[in-house]
């Protein structure tokens, strides 16, 4: 095992899997002569050349066209997004073409493309900047859609993408943990699309989450554990197909659940898990499931206002005494 950031290990993934297979490209703003906005695809263009490796014009539409349309002619390509907040103008593409080309074509057609780059807040950058996509993506059936930002998940989801499936899948990362260090093996893994991950083991509370706020959940369970309440954090890391089996088998343990997600609330992630476990897992609540999501409006760009729109390390901790009846 070796510590590496999360921007190394997505750049490992994707040199893996372009040494081996020759379908594979990159595409998208910046990613080649720059190294990529974030630094993700440093030094690909240098030993993959411009073919494989193409910077593209600040047209998300067009280069995203040009990738569903290569995925159905048997490529595999992967497109990178600045953020997410620019990927609403390619909806056209993810919506009406890559997710639906299986049942137009009677199952003729494959679409195996690859679409990733950062989601959600990532401090002062305003509302434009600043939304987070799992549950717009997620209500498209015929993708799949993957957010975490833990280093080692993302490598081994990404490889198991490129190498084995045949659907468009989105992945949600964040840039504010491109640099998070994580432990991360020498050898070969996937990882299967679909399986949630019990990151912390606890009796007494469960903690669902997943990407950047799941860091958040951590520190509340620090704090909690001080405080004689030992909680369990289960990180959904695939968000399309949702693995609420695994939650289900927590709670039948811990009997308690509360959700945090970096969310609009309406029709959110956890509005889904929720209502999974209250319909299969109804008898094994001692209390009722608590969502805490983002602040229902757009995230504006004063510092005090960030702070009150996102979930914290407080709000987990108020959350968690109220759902064990631990009222002040």
């Amino acid at each position: 095992m070796r510590q590496i950031a999360l921007r190394e290990a997505i750049r490992e993934a994707m040199n893996e899997e372009m040494r081996r297979d020759p379908n594979i490209f990159l595409l998208g703003e910046e990613v080649a002569e720059y190294n990529g906005a974030y630094k993700v695809s440093q030094g690909m263009l240098a030993e993959f050349g411009p073919k494989r490796i193409i910077d593209t014009p600040i047209s998300e539409l067009g280069f995203t066209a040009i990738a569903v349309g290569a995925a159905q002619n048997g490529l595999r390509p992967i497109v990178e997004y600045m953020t997410w907040n620019f990927a609403v103008l390619a909806l056209d593409q993810i919506l009406n073409t890559a997710s639906k080309m299986m049942a137009m074509s009677g199952g003729q057609l494959n679409c195996p493309v690859i679409m990733r780059g950062p989601n959600g807040s990532a401090g002062q950058l305003g509302a434009q900047h600043s939304s987070a996509f799992e549950n717009i993506l997620a209500n498209i059936p015929g993708i799949k859609v993957i957010s975490t930002c833990n280093a080692y998940d993302i490598k081994g989801l990404l490889k198991q993408a490129l190498r084995f499936e045949q659907d468009p899948i989105m992945f949600l990362e964040s840039e504010v943990a491109y640099g998070d260090k994580y432990e991360v093996p020498e050898d070969e893994y996937f990882i299967p699309i679909g399986l949630s991950d019990i990151k912390r083991k606890g009796n007494n509370l469960t903690i669902v989450s997943y990407n950047k706020i799941i860091k958040t959940c951590h520190q509340a369970a620090d704090i909690l554990f001080k405080e004689g309440i030992d909680v369990e954090i289960i990180d959904l890391r695939t968000i399309r197909p949702l693995d609420w089996m695994t939650v289900l088998s927590s709670i039948q343990k811990t009997n308690r659940l509360l959700i945090v997600e970096e969310q609009w609330p309406y029709g959110s992630v956890g509005a889904e898990l929720t209502y999974q476990i209250q319909k299969n897992g109804f008898d094994y609540l001692d209390a009722p499931i608590i969502r805490l999501a983002c602040a229902d409006a757009p995230m504006h760009y004063a510092q005090n206002l960030t702070e009150l729109y996102l979930p914290t390390t407080e709000k987990i901790v108020k959350a968690a005494k109220e759902l064990m009846y631990i009222l002040k």
